[in-house]
């Protein structure tokens, strides 16, 4: 199957799981919203140029945008961890890392703690971008924390439970 076909077809499972099954389940105590659809990004291969990674960071958040009726505030914080995937990435992997052709971020490909790292600094970073953003009317202090903080964690747990049934194909580095 060809990359791009198969990282549709990734994006629109994705969102579907975001918009039909997750969002139908009512806030816990207002902290937890489960967020996953940005997933699709995290699971980008290496190769995929920087202008490349923006636009498709762009193109899910507007997508997303679109169906939670939010303006911008989806497409702002993809967008933002489009950006700094590429930098987070030459930081974790050795040089050769660039050789790796069309390989995804997975704990085969970069090891576990460099694919931990990865995954809990870009979900903190999105989610920190995006409640701040939903945020801006300044209440509680100690809201926004929880409410980070819960939300990152079972958004972690989501994201970790679907690695484990996903079967990418990566070689042993």
């Amino acid at each position: 199957m060809s990359l791009i076909i198969k990282n549709i077809f990734r994006f629109a499972v994705m969102l579907f799981i975001q918009i039909f099954v997750l969002s139908k389940i009512p806030p816990l105590h207002q902290f937890i919203v489960p967020y996953f659809y940005f997933a699709f990004i995290l699971w980008l291969p290496f190769r995929i140029g920087r202008a490349a990674l923006l636009f498709i960071g762009f193109a899910a958040g507007m997508t997303s945008d679109m169906f939670f009726k939010t303006p911008g505030l989806h497409t702002a914080a993809c967008v933002l961890i489009a950006y700094i995937r590429p930098f987070l990435v030459n930081l974790l992997l050795p040089k050769e890392a660039t050789d790796w052709g069309n390989e995804e971020p997975s704990k085969k490909t970069m090891g576990p703690v460099p694919y931990t790292t990865y995954l809990v600094m870009l979900t903190l970073l999105h989610h920190f971008y995006l409640i701040l953003l939903e945020w801006m009317q300044f209440g509680s202090f100690l809201y926004f924390l929880g409410k980070l903080i819960a939300t990152t964690l079972v958004s972690l747990l989501l994201i970790s439970i679907t690695d484990l049934f996903l079967n990418r194909k990566s070689k042993l580095r």
